[in-house]
């Protein structure tokens, strides 16, 4: 099975900027999406960016001030958000569909990381 670990999270000031990562362990023979969500406090969970099939897709919320990327050799995602805003707030959770047996893809979830940004 594969485990994501998140971290990163923390009060942040508006304007300011921060990485979220989000490390994986166990087997993977194949990664078919990487992804951060957040869900504000009462609120449904969106998109934050997304790596699909080498194309790599952003939420509107946070478009133009987010960059997705993942280190292969250490197996981690990270999400880097610059011009955070007070909406920003919320708990972060990455994803991976990962085939780690050869037998079919399964989409595995972290635990998630808090992120609270104040004015």
């Amino acid at each position: 099975q594969v485990q994501l670990v998140e971290s990163g999270g923390g009060l942040v000031q508006a304007g300011g900027s921060l990485a979220l990562s989000c490390t994986a362990s166990g087997p993977m023979q194949k990664i078919y999406t990487l992804a951060w969500y957040r869900q504000p406090q009462g609120k449904e969970r969106e998109l934050v960016a997304m790596i699909s099939g080498g194309t790599t897709i952003y939420g509107e919320h946070v478009k133009g001030r987010t960059t997705i990327s993942y280190n292969t050799a250490e197996k981690t995602l990270i999400v880097q958000m610059n011009g955070l805003k007070l909406e920003d707030t919320g708990l972060y959770r990455c994803n991976m569909e990962v085939d780690s047996s050869g037998r079919g893809s399964l989409l595995f979830w972290g635990q998630g990381t808090q992120v609270t940004v104040s004015s």
